[in-house]
């Protein structure tokens, strides 16, 4: 395996060519403190995700975790090589040998997006109006306003600004002006915190609507510590059907954004080129709603991100650096805003008018374990083989708070990077895997066949699992503690649970990034 410097890697990051810096620790390690342009892919799920994140073979990668957990790092890069990845390197000390040499670390998530949000708000001077200021302008009943919620909908019903509407960043473009067709009418955007609701009004703004609008300042959050009230659960929604008449301004003014910004196209068969390329990574994205892109029953290539969230959470979907973006172009008016984004967040982004030879393009390989001495098993037989064999080890795969609700009394809670310390030492010894997820299971089963075990067997366990198979549970706080719940991101979790000294430690967080970032991750930004 080839090991590299912390000192190289950071030339790697800022040279010319692509690159993958993959933290393959756990959800809850990654959020702790990570690199700043780093991917994460946990070991728990690399194989599942890993081709989605990183699709070409040949991409120059760089894996990295704990030193401590250096064992784990080394099979998480022999997994990659597995899957048939070439040009996989370990970073070497791992992510303390990152701060010995003087590099900064961050907590969090989505950190190139969130930080581009506050340089965004600095450099456009983006309005906005405060929690106290929204309140009064609510209880105005001569004030024409509305407030839209740029977050996707499960995240809008967990609590939302009263009377708020969702439509998600991604669908401003497309339904501001119909929700809002007075151009008297003030528009607030709001997000949980700051950075949707900043891209979203900038968003707005920079499309040229008429209306006055304005960002909700800290969001949510800012909203609950002004002491106002949140609604839960509600359902108010952006309409489903575009008013037609609205399209023609729509797309005169998306085509004013594609000249501002010197946005490429491409067409179809460039695409295809791109995609035989050993040379360079292709990211084909579909931004229309979850209903649109299903009902268009496109290839597993084509990913669905939903155009706010690919601005929010680009690392969620491009895992590889310097790599090209295509977005489809459906309505003339979604894709044009949201390449606008891209563009300035530092990817290289080309737009393709939609075409129905789309749907001719390959999927993505899924992985294949093989597995010889494993059994799937449906609760019943579940339940059986735990009444048949008091002498198994149970081992509960799911979340560690999932597990802390509710397990079965005699389960051990395991995830991948801990399965090893948790198996019984007798190859022959009956193993039961509970979890939510089968392709997770399978690749917990596969390690467990690659090291010698003979009688595995993975079971669905969710709630209607715990509702009727009748075994005695338990639940516990502190079990797993809370140094062995890697998964879990404890960073200021509890923001949005009545911990007001955890959200606003949060927004401190998001205003402090900019200052944290050194002048070679600033000027991967650009502004038009």
């Amino acid at each position: 395996m080839n090991y590299i410097d912390a000192k190289q890697l950071k030339t790697w990051i800022h040279d010319t060519q692509e690159i993958a810096v993959l933290d393959v620790r756990e959800h809850g390690q990654y959020g702790e403190s990570h690199l700043f342009f780093a991917v994460s892919l946990p070991y728990s799920i690399l194989e599942l995700r890993a081709r989605r994140l990183v699709p070409r073979l040949r991409t120059r990668i760089v894996a990295y975790g704990n030193q401590a957990d250096s064992q784990t790092v080394l099979a998480a890069a022999q997994a990659l090589q597995r899957l048939g990845y070439e040009n996989i390197h370990i970073l070497d000390g791992g992510i303390e040998a990152w701060q010995a040499a003087s590099f900064p670390v961050f907590a969090g998530v989505n950190l190139p997006s969130k930080t581009f949000g506050e340089l965004a708000e600095h450099v456009y001077e983006t309005p906005s109006v405060s929690a106290q200021q929204l309140h009064a302008m609510l209880n105005d009943p001569s004030s024409k306003l509305i407030v839209l919620d740029g977050r996707p909908v499960p995240e809008y019903r967990k609590m939302n600004i009263p009377g708020a509407i969702c439509c998600p960043n991604g669908e401003l473009a497309l339904r501001a002006s119909q929700l809002a067709a007075d151009p008297d009418t003030t528009i607030v955007i709001n997000c949980a915190g700051r950075t949707r609701s900043i891209v979203g009004a900038q968003t707005l703004i920079n499309l040229g609507l008429p209306n006055k609008i304005y960002a909700l300042e800290n969001g949510t959050q800012g909203w609950y510590l002004a002491d106002y009230q949140l609604e839960h659960q509600s359902d108010r929604l952006y309409p489903d059907q575009i008013d037609p008449s609205t399209l023609p301004a729509l797309r005169e003014k998306a085509a004013a954004l594609i000249q501002r910004f010197n946005l490429a196209t491409c067409s179809f068969e460039q695409l295809a080129s791109w995609l035989q390329h050993t040379d360079s990574s292709t990211f084909v994205c579909d931004i229309r709603t979850g209903e649109e892109h299903a009902a268009s029953k496109l290839p597993s290539l084509v990913q669905h991100t939903p155009g706010g969230q690919l601005i929010q959470a680009t690392d969620e979907y491009i895992g590889v650096r310097k790599a090209r973006i295509v977005l489809l172009d459906y309505d003339q008016i979604r894709a044009p805003v949201v390449a606008s984004w891209l563009k300035q967040l530092g990817w290289q982004v080309h737009l393709l008018p939609a075409t129905d030879q789309v749907a001719a393009l390959p999927d993505i390989a899924e992985p294949v374990f093989g597995l010889r001495h494993t059994r799937d098993l449906s609760t019943a037989d579940a339940v059986a083989f735990i009444k048949a064999n008091p002498a198994a080890s149970i081992i509960d795969t799911r979340p560690s708070m999932t597990f802390r609700t509710q397990h079965l009394k005699h389960a051990t809670w395991a995830i991948r990077p801990t399965l090893a310390q948790h198996v019984p030492e007798n190859r022959r010894t009956p193993i039961l895997l509970l979890g939510t997820e089968p392709a997770k299971l399978k690749v917990l089963a596969s390690d467990l066949e690659n090291t010698g075990y003979l009688d595995i067997q993975i079971a669905i366990a969710d709630q209607a699992f715990f509702e009727t198979c009748g075994l005695p549970t338990a639940s516990d706080s502190n079990n797993p503690p809370d140094a062995q719940c890697i998964d879990f991101l404890f960073f200021v979790h509890d923001r949005h649970s009545g911990n007001k000294d955890a959200a606003r430690k949060y927004l401190e967080w998001e205003t402090n990034l900019v200052s944290q970032i050194d002048e070679l991750e600033r000027n991967t930004f650009s502004f038009g």
